[in-house]
């Protein structure tokens, strides 16, 4: 559905005589640019987990299935990883993939983006960049602490947040898989045209703020697209040991091609294959490549497959018959 279109159209014949100004205003932005955390030992960062969830727990505003978490091993262990949720959506998000890589020995970190998971289910709509990637460098800080080889996952906006800190120089990011993510909207949401134009006026404010019929707010998700749009070009390579993607069919959200291609050009700077899994029609997962649920053993099996895929293994493709009703 043209949605987004018909919403930008509506607010370009507002300020037509700018057109040409809109694709000439840089949209990077400085303050997108996070000073290196000083490294944490364990303790140290295990103490900052615990205080950020306790904050959440005293806060009224903040949904109690919503609160961040810590798996934890007790110890440092060999490997943790960072789990980064999607735009509008919490840590709960993890709840059964984050237990999934605990299992496998992870010490697991899943921390909350700012104004998510609260009983206002409109405040994301007021989300910045630089709250954005202020989470994830902080959340990187934590994870980072926590075992011996450390890696992201993200899916959708989170995915975007993941590729960020897996580029920001001086973070050891050693494995990258990214879900279903939001580099950029789906072209029958949005052509490529215009992105830009959606980010200026709307990243920025210039326009009153829109909220689509799935409650994505327009302002909120050209934070994200505009943090996709700091990637360095070329990608840096910083010492990746393993990247993959996993996108459906189905998903109405994403530009499925920007979803592999720029997960790619990251591999390649680093030297390694990028590992990509489209999921079968046939499971009817859509954007929310987390939503499995409904799946029973599907939805098992394909959890084990992205931390195959995280880890950078061999691992074969789902079953694409269904098993399910």
């Amino acid at each position: 559905m043209p949605e987004i279109i018909a919403l930008l159209v509506g607010g370009l014949a507002l300020v037509v005589a700018a057109v040409a100004g809109l694709y000439l205003w840089p949209v990077g932005r400085s303050g997108l640019r996070v000073a290196p955390a000083r490294p944490l030992d364990f303790d140290t960062a295990t103490r900052a987990a615990a205080a950020i969830i306790a904050a959440e727990t005293a806060d009224p505003e903040v949904r109690p299935e919503s609160r961040s978490r810590l798996l934890s091993h007790g110890s440092r262990t060999g490997r943790a990883v960072l789990l980064l949720h999607g735009y509008t959506l919490a840590p709960e998000q993890y709840e059964r993939l984050a237990e999934e890589f605990f299992d496998n020995g992870y010490n697991v970190w899943v921390p909350r983006a700012p104004r998510h998971g609260t009983v206002d289910r409109r405040a994301h709509h007021r989300v910045e960049a630089g709250e954005l990637t202020t989470y994830a460098a902080q959340g990187w800080a934590v994870a980072a602490a926590l075992g011996d080889e450390v890696g992201v996952v993200g899916i959708s906006g989170g995915a975007v947040l993941a590729a960020w800190l897996a580029q920001v120089p001086g973070n050891v990011v050693r494995h990258l898989l990214l879900l279903s993510p939001f580099f950029a909207p789906n072209p029958r949401q949005a052509p490529a045209y215009a992105v830009k134009p959606l980010i200026t006026l709307y990243g920025r404010r210039v326009l009153r703020d829109r909220v689509t019929s799935r409650g994505y707010s327009l302002a909120a998700v050209t934070q994200y697209l505009t943090i996709a749009r700091t990637l360095p070009k070329p990608p840096r390579r910083t010492g990746l040991r393993s990247a993959a993607v996993a996108i459906s069919p189905l998903d109405g959200v994403v530009d499925l091609r920007a979803a592999v291609d720029v997960p790619r050009r990251i591999a390649d700077a680093n030297a390694i294959p990028l590992r990509v899994c489209t999921l079968p029609e046939t499971l009817g997962v859509e954007h929310n490549t987390l939503n499995l649920a409904a799946l029973g053993a599907e939805g098992d099996e394909l959890r084990r497959l992205y931390v195959a895929l995280y880890e950078g293994a061999p691992a074969p493709e789902p079953d694409p018959t269904p098993t399910h009703r």
